[in-house]
């Protein structure tokens, strides 16, 4: 694949410009896949996430990918279970700057922050 097909460009930055078609090059069945139940958008999340920050981006490169990430989610694929829809209607209701807190959220949830108690 060249250099132009990558979001992380030669510098080691993010080009969040190629977001959408990086997105939108994940085959139909593979996102159906990730997206098919909660558990494997997180999985699917918590890989992309070790992988970027294997190649050096810190946390606030990570959650604007997961912003950009999030907000086609929202434009351009439906829910297929009840986490799904609350993440959607969440994204839609929310303002540009609770929309950047939730993307550093899911990335916090992907990381298996959940599994800090209380």
């Amino acid at each position: 694949m060249s250099e132009h097909n990558h979001v992380v460009n030669k510098e080691g930055e993010l080009d969040m410009s190629k977001m959408d078609d990086a997105i939108s090059r994940i085959d139909d069945g593979e996102r159906d896949r990730i997206l098919s139940n909660f558990d494997s958008f997180k999985s699917y999340l918590h890989k992309r996430i070790q992988l970027a920050q294997s190649i050096g981006l810190d946390e606030e490169q990570i959650a604007k990918a997961a912003e950009k990430v999030a907000g086609y989610l929202a434009a351009n694929e439906e829910p297929r279970n009840s986490e799904e829809k609350l993440l959607q209607e969440l994204w839609k209701v929310g303002s540009q700057e609770e929309q950047h807190k939730l993307a550093h959220l899911l990335v916090k949830l992907a990381q298996g922050g959940t599994d800090h108690k209380a």
